[in-house]
C-alpha cells in the first residue's frame, strides 16, 4: 500500500519536504542501547500535537506559523501523565483539533501507556510527558541547543528509561 504522506497538506509541502537531506554532521544515526527489561522500564511519552494545560500554559505559537508556514514554535509543554482531555488545548494548524482534543489518546496515548503497565508490559509511566509543536523546518538550531537537551534533562529526571515518540 503506497502511503501518501502529504495527502492532508497543501501540495507545495511537498517540494520542502520530499527529499529532505541531512544536516550538516548528521550522517549517523542517534542511537541508545536500552538496557533495562521493558517490564522494567518507565516510559515517557513525547507528542508533536502541539498540546498544553489550557487554564496554565500558554498556547503554542500559530500566529507566527500562520505568517511563516516552515516555522515552527520551539518550545515544549510539560503535561501529567493522568490529564483529562478537557484540560487540553491544541496548536497544530496540520490536524484536526477536535478529534485530538476529543480524546487526547490519540496524539498523546497516555491511557494505553497506563494499560501495559497494568498489565506487566511496561514498567511504568513517568510522571510527566511532553508536547511539542510538529512541523519543525526552520530554527532546527534551536532544537539541537535547547530545546531537545531541555526534555532530555526533564525525562532524565523524571527516571524515563526510554520515550515513544507520538507524531501527528
Amino acid at each position: 500500500m503506497l502511503v501518501d504522506s502529504y495527502r492532508f497538506l497543501p501540495r507545495s509541502f511537498v517540494p520542502m519536504y520530499a527529499n529532505a537531506q541531512p544536516l550538516d554532521g548528521e550522517d549517523e544515526p542517534v542511537w541508545a542501547d536500552f538496557v533495562p527489561r521493558l517490564a522494567d522500564a518507565r516510559i515517557a511519552l513525547v507528542t508533536s500535537a502541539g498540546l498544553y494545560l489550557k487554564d496554565a500554559q500558554p498556547s503554542f505559537d500559530g500566529e507566527r506559523e500562520r505568517n511563516e508556514p516552515t516555522w515552527g514554535d520551539p518550545t515544549h509543554r510539560v503535561l501529567p501523565s493522568d490529564v483529562a482531555s478537557g484540560a487540553l488545548g491544541m496548536m497544530h494548524l496540520h490536524v484536526n483539533n477536535a478529534d485530538v482534543l476529543a480524546d487526547h489518546n490519540i496524539a498523546l496515548p497516555s491511557a494505553v501507556l497506563d494499560e501495559l503497565a497494568a498489565e506487566g508490559v511496561v514498567g511504568g509511566s513517568t510522571a510527566h510527558h511532553v508536547s511539542v509543536m510538529g512541523y519543525q523546518q526552520a530554527g532546527l538550531d534551536v532544537w539541537r541547543q535547547e530545546t531537545a537537551p531541555a526534555i532530555a534533562a526533564l525525562l532524565r529526571d523524571e527516571g524515563a528509561d526510554g520515550v515513544v515518540l507520538a507524531p501527528v
